[in-house]
Formats: structure tokens, sequence, C-alpha cells
């Protein structure tokens, strides 16, 4: 038995993986990689357990838990004006020309700038090479940036953009002890807890003796108690003896 993680480029499930390895040793995970458009129908069809995902995800058959907002970042050629800063405003693209492949993951619909007018540009990394060629400046989320990061371009955040979401996404009809247990990963649900099939049983807490025999050692009252002050012996045993007065002869 497996447990398969969809996950669409940029995504690093790595941390979460650990956490799962050390408490579910016996299942190993299997990682199904897919291009969005793809995602949400091969998890449809089975193909995956739970996806990694750019929210939203449409579908009423779908369950979403959103996990982090990335921020957006705009690769740009190495000599370019806005290499000599960390950040920019989204005003500042106002004179660039945008590459926005047909995989497009922002989803911006008013960005500033103007789009390329060109043949389409079918993916991210097609996008790239343009912007690599001297032309145009690409937007996107920043885990895509860092994805294709090559010799001669620069990513810089945009600090108003708008961001990209992702969350974990599952068939809500197909949740289990396995998709809750990642659930659970995803969350920082410690392993002690009481869901999940990787928390272990609690030990059992030992019952509190009662009666005399027990309520003597834990008070002090049968072992320590009337023997102890001794006296019981002084009445009988240790009382000064009297003094008897001679008989008249």
């Amino acid at each position: 038995m497996t447990f398969r993680i969809l996950l669409v480029p940029g995504v690093n499930p790595d941390r979460w993986l650990r956490v799962w390895a050390e408490r579910l040793r016996d299942v190993p995970v299997e990682l199904v990689h897919a291009s969005p458009d793809e995602a949400v129908p091969l998890l449809r069809s089975g193909g995956a357990d739970v996806a990694l995902v750019r929210l939203p995800a449409a579908g009423d058959d779908l369950s979403t838990m959103p996990l982090y907002t990335e921020s957006t970042v705009v690769v740009v050629p190495k000599d370019h004006v806005f290499s000599v800063v960390e950040e920019i405003d989204a005003a500042d693209l106002d004179d660039e020309l945008l590459v926005v492949p047909l995989d497009d993951q922002l989803h911006w619909a008013d960005a500033p700038g103007t789009r390329f007018a060109g043949d389409p540009v079918p993916t991210t990394a097609d996008a790239v090479e343009l912007v690599a060629a001297g032309v145009g400046v690409l937007v996107l989320p920043q885990s895509l940036g860092r994805l294709h990061q090559r010799r001669g371009l620069v990513a810089r955040v945009v600090r108003d953009a708008p961001g990209s979401a992702v969350g974990l996404a599952w068939v809500t009809d197909r949740y289990d002890d396995l998709t809750e247990e990642f659930i659970g990963i995803v969350r920082g649900r410690t392993a002690t807890s009481s869901r999940g099939r990787g928390a272990p049983a609690p030990e059992p807490t030992p019952p509190t003796p009662r009666g005399k025999g027990s309520g003597g050692s834990a008070t002090g009252k049968g072992t320590s108690g009337k023997a102890a002050t001794g006296r019981k012996s002084s009445a009988k045993g240790s009382a000064t003896p009297r003094t008897r007065k001679p008989r008249p002869r």
C-alpha cells in the first residue's frame, strides 16, 4: 500500500514527507507530478490520494484546505533596471512588456504593462526563454521563479501584486485514515494526538489502590499510627510500678 501525493510545479512537500516517514514507516509515499491543468482531473480519476495544488480548485466533489500564499516575482534579464533593487511596486511594471504563457498560474487579470502580442507562449519555460532573449518580463509565483532560475536572469518581488494560494485537495468521498493522517501532518498535529493511525496508544494509568492496607502506606495511619506512638505498650508494659505498703506484724 502506498500513499500518492500529486504535486504541481513549484510546490515542495519535503518537510511534510520527513514527518510522514517518521510516523508511518510501513506506508511509502509516491509522488505524482502533473501540470496545473492536469492536476485536478488526475486527482478525480483516482491517480492520487491527495494533491498539493494552486487554489482555487473548482468542483463540489473536492475538499480543499488553504496552506499558504506565495509572493509574486518578476523575472528580468540581469542588466534590467529592476536588478539593482530587491523589490518593486506593481506600478513599476507600467512601461514593461509582459509575457503571459498559456499555463500562467498567477491569473493577474489587471496586471499593469503591455501584454506580449506575438505568437502564443505555451509554457512558463517558453516564457523564460523569451525573457532570457530580451523579450519582455515575466511575473509568476515565487516558487516557479526559483524553479526556472537560470544564469543571466534575476527575480524581484512585486510588493503589491496578488499572491498565489497553495492548498491541499482531495476527493471528499474518498477521505480515509491516511488522508486524515497527512492532513494532520500538514496542520502540524503532533504524533501524540488522539487522531490519526500514527499516534501511539496512550499508556494505561494504574488504578488508585483503596482499602485499609493501602491507606496505611499512603497516609501513614496504618503502620505508623498507634503502634508507633507507644501508647499501647506504655499502658500495660512500661508503666511505673506501684509501691506496696508493708503489712503490720
